[in-house]
């Protein structure tokens, strides 16, 4: 037993260290009416005390409360522990007569919480059980407040009936004071309760700082407990049960707990309320609870968005509360939203007052989430936003606001065209000499800008941007986030005639094959490659050196059929064009194609192997004519067209081929090359492929951006 391990000695130091906390927490619990008698307790008179425990209630109760003094007093709970007599007849008291009296339960769960609060003690507690006692006690307050509840609310109804009645009946007056009586009782009985109830969680809340004794608490309910707790109004007693749901939050088994009892929609009458400590302590937990999708998603649909977004507006609150707005903002869903809260106007002005050169990790995570949904970049652009934003991300060469002007340029409209003013601005950053972060947002904000009336060609040769270019694309010359961005970069400025030609004489097109090979298994790098190359087979001088001196056909062949989607598509639509224009690679994927959709005829005919007695089953020629030991595809009789056999050189497509089909599970239309019906494969007028959809800066195997730490 803890008590008889400890000397004296060793108690004082024990109780000298965590004194100053002890004593705090003492002075945080007001100590509850039954306590507050006119007798004043003597330490020397314990004994007296303990006799009380033995007599009929009223004296134990006064026993209790005398004890109660002197244990409220840190300098007492070295003697008190000493006295074995005293904690076991308080235990046993409380284990046998808490139903008896709710007065003599809060008294006695009030001293074992006097010992609580020094964790050296926490051992005591455990030793006579109390924990458990008062689990059993708050869930039996708990279904008697319900039964108190359910009394009121029919006699209440009752009431309301007889108010809508002109009848003056003496029955129904003397109905009206049973209401107004019971209701007065009922009153008096929660403010007894409540005061059993909040000193017996602040109990357990002391003890829950051991995981395994937490655990126990779950285990017993005590999340559900908590949860029902929320409805009461007492905010001494919702800032105690909301303080110990945020410390259980932090584990998932008991955050699911909380989802099952709706705690959101309990806390939502929570913001805002005139209680600070309460509001605080509630968005704390709010936070905890928005690391959760399903959660975030039910704050919105109880309208906490606005709510939230009100307290942006209060120095006390904007931290936290910003917290938890960008939990929400992380979903796609809800980011359209906010433009429909005054949220944006103030986080801008938030941007432009802050006087340090980083501006803080929460606001500025905040803004790059919003900058993501078009309608609040069109309200982040009004006036001279984006002017603001580019002259502070330029001054102090912040990389995370450059990001969020890099999110803001991907939208387009008339968002977009405001960027080309600061094409120059951007280019002249794109070096060597700056901070490889702020390139990167640089460098993808510039490959964002699919503006048709852009001169690329003059950014590239004004700025030296070519030399750049190609040095970064070189295996190992950069990080891979940076030569991404310089392959993206590529894909935009070759939609122009005069730059893929620009490009092709410097030699980029060869070192994007030597990078496709370094990055074969990168499919980001693989899908903007590939749409370089689409885009240069729009060009006659880019598509000659494609075709005739690179074997990136064949790389597109090879990669026909990845098990990439997007990779797929932008594969079939090069190729399409690739065999418009030349006749020998078009007979190379038309067969590659042909192989793919015959795949298994073809496997089936090719591994048929026969015994002898087969062999002239079927007359007496032989099976190899019509089975060569070569490739089957150099047998274009096995080709059909609408008539039967096609020409013997089959240059002709394969029926397949020519009629709407799946191709590599997409819906290709009859003729799907693109120079003869003006439409690509994805039924889109030549030349607008969207860029393939890349997760710039992020990688599978990195944490998300931001992360809320210390």
């Amino acid at each position: 037993m803890l008590i008889r391990s400890l000397s004296n000695l060793e108690t004082v130091s024990l109780l000298q260290a965590s004194l100053c906390e002890g004593r705090h927490a003492l002075l945080a619990m007001k100590a509850p009416e039954t306590a507050l008698i006119d007798e004043v307790a003597n330490i020397n008179d314990m004994d007296e005390y303990i006799e009380l425990l033995y007599e009929d209630i009223p004296d134990k109760v006064r026993g209790s409360a005398l004890i109660l003094q002197l244990a409220r007093n840190p300098d007492n709970l070295e003697e008190l522990l000493l006295n074995e007599t005293a904690l076991g007849a308080l235990a046993r008291v409380l284990r046998e007569d808490w139903k008896q009296s709710v007065e003599l339960a809060t008294n006695i769960i009030y001293i074992f919480f006097c010992f609580s609060s020094f964790s050296q003690f926490h051992g005591l507690i455990t030793h006579y059980k109390i924990g458990a006692l008062c689990m059993n006690i708050i869930d039996h307050e708990l279904k008697r407040h319900e039964l108190w509840q359910e009394e009121l609310s029919k006699k209440k109804k009752a009431d309301i009936l007889l108010h809508c009645s002109l009848d003056e009946d003496p029955e129904n007056q003397t109905l009206r004071k049973d209401y107004e009586k019971t209701f007065k009782k009922y009153q008096g009985l929660v403010v007894k309760q409540e005061q059993l109830l909040r000193v017996a969680l602040y109990l357990l809340l002391n003890l829950a700082e051991d995981t395994r004794t937490e655990l126990k608490m779950r285990n017993k309910n005590i999340v559900h407990m908590l949860v029902k707790a929320l409805d009461r109004d007492n905010f001494e007693l919702l800032i105690l049960v909301v303080s110990f749901l945020k410390k259980l939050s932090i584990f998932m088994e008991n955050k699911n707990d909380m989802v099952e009892m709706d705690i959101v929609e309990k806390l939502v009458k929570m913001i805002p309320c005139e209680h600070e400590d309460l509001l605080n302590i509630t968005l704390r937990l709010l936070l905890n609870l928005s690391f959760d999708t399903g959660l975030r998603n039910k704050m919105v649909q109880v309208g906490l968005l606005p709510k939230l977004t009100a307290l942006l507006g209060n120095d006390n609150y904007k931290q936290i509360a910003m917290c938890v707005l960008y939990h929400i903002s992380m979903d796609d869903r809800f980011k359209s939203m906010f433009a429909y809260t005054d949220c944006i106007p103030q986080l801008m002005k938030m941007l432009f007052e802050c006087s340090d050169e980083r501006i803080d990790l929460e606001l500025i995570s905040f803004c790059i989430n919003l900058a993501a949904n078009k309608r609040n970049v069109q309200l982040i652009c009004e006036g001279n936003g984006l002017k603001m934003l580019m002259k502070r991300a330029l001054k102090f060469k912040d990389p995370l606001l450059m990001k969020m002007i890099r999110n803001i340029s991907q939208h387009d409209g008339p968002t977009k065209n405001l960027f080309i003013d600061y094409v120059g601005d951007l280019a002249a950053q794109i070096s060597n000499d700056e901070e490889e972060e702020f390139v990167i947002e640089c460098l993808g904000t510039l490959a964002n800008l699919t503006i048709p009336d852009l001169d690329w060609e003059l950014v590239l040769k004004e700025y030296k941007l070519v030399p750049y270019l190609k040095d970064k694309l070189k295996p190992g010359a950069a990080e891979d986030d940076l030569v991404l961005e310089v392959v993206i970069m590529i894909g935009t400025v070759s939609m122009d005639d005069s730059c893929a030609a620009l490009l092709a004489k410097s030699g980029i097109i060869p070192a994007l094959i030597e990078l496709l090979n370094a990055q074969q298994e990168d499919d980001e790098f693989v899908c903007q490659i590939i749409y370089v190359f689409y885009q240069m087979v729009f060009h006659q001088a880019t598509r000659d050196v494609i075709i005739k001196e690179t074997q990136a056909p064949a790389y597109l062949i090879d990669l026909m059929h990845d098990k990439n989607n997007e990779i797929r598509k932008v594969c079939d639509n090069t190729l399409d064009i690739i065999a418009e224009y030349d006749e020998e690679w078009a007979k190379k994927i038309q067969s590659e194609k042909f192989r793919w959709h015959n795949s298994q005829w073809l496997e089936m005919v090719e591994s048929r192997q026969m015994d002898e007695s087969e062999q002239y089953l079927y007359g007496d020629d032989r099976i190899e004519p019509y089975i060569h030991e070569g490739d089957i595809l150099e047998r274009p009789d096995l080709f059909y067209n609408s008539d039967g056999l096609i020409a013997s050189e089959g240059a002709i497509s394969p029926d397949f081929f020519n009629d709407y089909h799946l191709q590599n599970g997409d819906v290709v239309g009859q003729h799907s090359f693109p120079g003869s019906l003006g439409m690509d494969g994805f039924s889109q007028p030549v030349g607008i492929l969207g860029r393939p959809v890349t997760a710039y800066g992020f990688r599978p195997d990195e944490p998300y951006y931001y992360v809320y730490g210390s």
